[in-house]
């Protein structure tokens, strides 16, 4: 992954740490709560509040508020009473944390001060009660009506200052309202781009957006704070959780196709097919379920919690089994995928398992943590992604260069054969008829003018050598093919270069062995190497050397020739073989032309790695043959 990509991640992720930490770093309360478990009657079925006094039977005496009683008969309200115990005198609370019910009705002795009536099906809350010294002594009773399976007050009951618990309560529950409005904000702002994106990242993006928006809006609707701000927006609320949970689950499969992988035979896709027809099955079902006020609600939870769990589980399994098997195969995105998910989908897994094993008793609490973990690995594998297509286009961007480079010089290639065949055979008569008149004129001339007749036939001869390397040029066919023996070919190389080695002060190091042949012609071959030989020689300082070594490997014949002169810039390698281009003073550039077009045409390939001062080499791979003739 780029730097940059890891970047944006990490500032992602102190954001999130430092807006989930400061609301926690408030004042502490000026005085610690108490406990009030002890004391506590409960009482199934009466229906008469104001008569409490006249009927005390059935009332019975419970050990704490921990957990919920169990219902008797079926029945639909509980009651709670207690005595108020001494109070600090000023502002002072009863909290209760989780109180399970639709229609909930607290008095003290006969008068009424509590009253929450939701008509939808969300039934948590916690309740704050203020309260005075003057209560001290009073009977508090607590009436709780609910259609669904949990009734009444759980997690116990705290007696303290109320501007403590308001500051506890809110500061409780701003947590998942920070985090939910900054996945939602998130979400929302990386729509934004979607008009401006390639089409191949499109949809992964898209499905990206809508899984941070989704996992965002089920943290702000599973909170029970928003209930108690905007209790008549709860049906509201609970309409958004289920939508976003529907959206959610076919969306996280389609992101994981996109990205990953789709999974053996296609099974992941498959899945994600099934999983979006359900959903809008569900969606379809609740829909229905509004329209007849909640008259279907069982068949709608059945489909929406009970065979949702399940399906869930499954998503779970399967996306991990595909993300492991993707990583096992090398797969960055998949890695990536699995260290996020691993932490989400283990806490969804065993918070809906416990909810299955406890009846549907179980509340759910740890899974919008793995989804902060499992969102910013999404936003990684995200940016892997596109980082990885970057790299390919730098990548095929390199090797389109590299076959212009190519295109253009066998464009030049062929221009310069063409001139070659058409002007060497012409120039070559005219110098051999000249050389021969120039010879006959030195035998029968002067010493001073023996002098200039001689400077004049060694640059005929060098003319006469620039001419033949055009006519090797123009006509690289081989003539007279066969298996060279790349050890005997070498040993007449170095019997031919060693003497300049020598004048230069430096030495030639062969090792080839024995048994590594080559299809070619042994003059080409020869000419070819004692110009790559001869310019690692030139190249040399003082005390310089050239090695030379060979050896097969994959069904070819693999020479390298190092030298530890003077070397090359990159630029300078560039252009090794161009027509008269050359770095040294009196070269023209045609040797290694010819070089390159003898090598090019025994099917070989040559390389050149060089570094400016540290020297050069040459790496020539030929396809192996074996010692026999064709």
């Amino acid at each position: 992954m780029k730097w940059a990509a890891k970047k944006v991640i990490l500032m992602l992720l102190m954001i999130v740490c430092m807006a989930l930490c400061f609301p926690f770093t408030g004042r502490a309360a000026p005085d610690e709560p108490r406990r009030l478990d002890a004391g506590w009657e409960i009482k199934w079925r009466y229906t008469d509040p104001l008569d409490m006094e006249k009927n005390n039977e059935g009332w019975k005496r419970i050990i704490s508020l921990q957990n919920l009683p169990s219902r008797e008969n079926g029945a639909k309200e509980i009651w709670y009473r207690i005595v108020v115990p001494r109070l600090e005198s000023g502002a002072s609370a009863l909290l209760l944390k989780k109180v399970y019910g639709q229609h909930i009705l607290i008095y003290l002795d006969e008068d009424k001060i509590y009253d929450q009536n939701r008509s939808y099906l969300y039934n948590r809350s916690p309740i704050l009660l203020p309260l005075s010294s003057g209560d001290t002594g009073k009977t508090l009773r607590i009436e709780v009506k609910s259609e669904k399976k949990r009734i009444g007050i759980e997690g116990g009951a705290l007696v303290g200052n109320y501007q403590a618990f308001l500051n506890q309560f809110v500061r409780s529950n701003l947590g998942d309202l920070i985090l939910g409005s900054f996945m939602v904000l998130l979400g929302l702002i990386m729509l934004i781009p979607v008009l401006f994106i390639e089409k191949s990242h499109l949809l992964s993006w898209l499905a990206l957006t809508f899984i941070l928006i989704s996992l965002g809006a089920m943290i702000l609707t599973y909170s029970p704070l928003l209930y108690g701000l905007f209790s008549n927006c709860g049906s509201f609320f609970l309409v958004v959780y289920d939508v976003a949970l529907f959206t959610l689950l076919p969306a996280m499969t389609f992101y994981f196709e996109q990205t990953v992988g789709s999974g053996y035979r296609q099974f992941i896709k498959h899945f994600r097919r099934f999983q979006a027809g359900y959903s809008l099955f569900g969606l379809g079902f609740m829909f229905l379920n509004l329209l007849s006020h909640n008259q279907l609600f069982d068949l709608y939870y059945f489909v929406s919690v009970k065979v949702l769990s399940f399906v869930v589980i499954a998503q779970i399994v399967l996306l991990v089994a595909g993300s492991v098997m993707y990583a096992v195969r090398g797969s960055r995105n998949a890695l990536i995928f699995t260290s996020g998910f691993a932490v989400f989908g283990l806490t969804v897994l065993i918070e809906t398992i416990s909810f299955l094993v406890s009846n549907e008793k179980y509340e759910f609490h740890w899974w919008k943590w793995g989804v902060l973990g499992f969102a910013l690995a999404l936003i990684a594998v995200l940016c892997q992604k596109v980082a990885e297509n970057h790299r390919q286009i730098v990548k095929y961007s390199k090797e389109l260069e590299m076959f212009n480079h190519e295109l253009q010089r066998s464009e030049k290639m062929e221009i310069i054969s063409e001139l070659a065949a058409s002007v060497a055979h012409e120039v070559r008569n005219p110098l051999q008829v000249t050389r021969g008149f120039l010879q006959l004129l030195q035998e029968k001339s002067a010493n001073k003018e023996k002098e200039y007749l001689t400077l004049a036939l060694k640059e005929l001869d060098r003319a006469s050598g620039i001419i033949t390397d055009f006519l090797t040029f123009a006509k690289p066919e081989l003539d007279h093919v066969q298996p060279l023996d790349l050890a005997e070919e070498f040993r007449h190389i170095e019997g031919i270069l060693i003497p300049l080695a020598n004048l230069q002060g430096s030495k030639i190091i062969s090792t080839i062995p024995r048994g590594l042949y080559v299809q070619g012609n042994s003059s080409k071959f020869k000419q070819a190497f004692i110009n790559i030989v001869k310019n690692s020689i030139e190249a040399l300082q003082e005390e310089g050397r050239v090695r030379i070594w060979a050896y097969a490997e994959n069904n070819e014949v693999v020479i390298h020739i190092q030298d530890n002169g003077e070397g090359m810039e990159p630029n300078v390698i560039a252009r090794l073989g161009e027509p008269y281009f050359s770095n040294k003073t009196k070269g023209t550039g045609l040797g290694l032309m010819v070089t390159f077009r003898i090598i090019e045409a025994m099917r070989g390939k040559i390389q050149f790695k060089s570094q400016k001062g540290a020297g050069t080499e040459a790496i020539i791979r030929f396809p192996e043959t074996n010692g026999h003739e064709p």
